[in-house]
């Protein structure tokens, strides 16, 4: 074997492993598939994020023949993209053990690749210069690491935070909305019984309509909150997916709703053709069914044809589907467009006994959880006095049907 240098060497081994920075890559995603027990696709589910693995270990080869001076944790694109490795697999759930693990895998197999190239290459380096590389190496991978995991562990503070202040204004609009109906009835209870003693008719057949109204209210409203907890439950939980003609989901959701429209004389269309998407066919169905029904509720009672469709519209994004629910009812206030989707937020509050509608302003914020929970968007443009469109982006593994 040939003798060289401690500068030579490490030139080397850094020309080496910056040549084989993609078959590298490669090892690394084999190893993970097997010990994460993924689809290659989901380990790093983009392009772009698959190519930040190649462009890491390419730069830690630099690294090990860089001068002392030079740091792995000043190459801020380096360091960017060990962040956003960080942000992916908090946002799939990782653990720190996790990302430790697979950077333990990484280091081995660079470990191995120098002791392969050794023997390859026909080199006899002293021990003393190959521990220099190793421990080079093995100071970028715990740089790289490091920023890694803190950015996880900072992704995870967030959403706890964010969790906290969102279960607390909850809990706070959850009140404010208990409250209006049970005092009605703590106020209409004792009154009944005055007027049975008085056996005032009238007075016991209204007092007895505003109870009924507001239990009804009532039990609407926790029917919502249990959904919204399901919503949750189900979120911490494997999701149940499955190959879905939305057409399908579309026409059942149309048939279900079919007395309420039909009492308001709107027409409800299904417009094909509509895609079939991988999805969790619960939380669709649920979307389209508070977008159609929100729709049917606030249909126009001036206009002559109502009508309500459920179509396929073009995508911004190839990757995504994008489903229309459009109407042509009220439409809603500008200055209501930014908090449609909060919890308890209602546009035509002030029109509920001119419609005969009872809402708790849950409706959409379900929609929007659940088209967050499949990994997609939902938005909505609205005219007052013409009409509405709500547009839900979802992924679309399977994108069947398309102009």
């Amino acid at each position: 074997m040939a003798d060289l240098s401690a500068a030579d060497f490490a030139d080397l081994i850094a020309e080496r492993i910056r040549a084989e920075h993609v078959s590298i890559s490669a090892r690394w995603l084999d190893r993970l598939r097997a010990f994460l027990s993924l689809d290659a696709n989901d380990v790093f589910p983009t392009d772009r994020l698959l190519d930040h693995i190649p462009a890491l270990i390419h730069e830690v080869g630099g690294y090990v023949s860089a001068p002392e001076a030079e740091s792995v944790a000043a190459n801020t694109a380096v360091i960017s993209k060990a962040q956003e490795l960080g942000a992916l697999r908090h946002s799939q759930r990782a653990s720190v053990h996790q990302l430790l693990a697979e950077y333990r895998l990484l280091g081995g197999i660079l470990t191995t690749f120098v002791e392969e190239e050794i023997e390859r290459l026909g080199v006899a380096p002293a021990a003393t210069e190959a521990i220099a590389v190793l421990r080079r190496l093995n100071e970028a991978l715990w740089t790289l690491m490091q920023t890694t995991v803190d950015t996880f562990v900072l992704e995870y503070t967030r959403t706890i935070a964010s969790h906290t202040a969102r279960l607390e204004g909850f809990n706070q609009m959850v009140s404010h909305e208990l409250r209006q109906p049970l005092g009605t009835l703590m106020y209409a209870v004792p009154l009944l019984k005055v007027e049975t003693a008085r056996a005032d008719v009238a007075r016991q057949e209204h007092l007895l309509t505003l109870m009924d109204r507001n239990v009804r209210k009532l039990t609407q409203l926790m029917e919502q909150l249990e959904t919204l907890s399901r919503l949750h439950t189900r979120q911490a939980e494997a999701p149940d997916v499955q190959q879905t003609d939305v057409a399908n989901v579309a026409r059942e959701v149309a048939q279900q709703l079919r007395e309420m429209a039909d009492a308001r004389g709107v027409v409800v269309r299904v417009i094909e053709p509509l895609p079939a998407l991988v999805i969790d066919m619960a939380r669709l169905e649920l979307i389209l069914m508070n977008l159609v029904s929100n729709a049917v509720k606030y249909s126009d009672p001036d206009k002559f044809h109502r009508f309500v469709t459920i179509e396929l519209t073009r995508s911004d994004d190839p990757a995504f589907a994008c489903i229309a629910v459009r109407d042509n009812g009220l439409g809603i206030p500008a200055d209501a467009l930014g908090s449609v989707f909060r919890r308890f937020s209602r546009a035509h509050a002030e029109r509920d006994s001119e419609l005969g509608v009872r809402g708790s302003g849950l409706g959409l914020a379900i929609a929007a959880e659940c088209a967050e929970a499949v990994g997609g968007t939902i938005r909505v443009e609205s005219t007052l006095g013409a009409g509405s469109s709500f547009f839900i982006a979802i992924p679309c593994a399977s994108l069947q049907a398309i102009d």
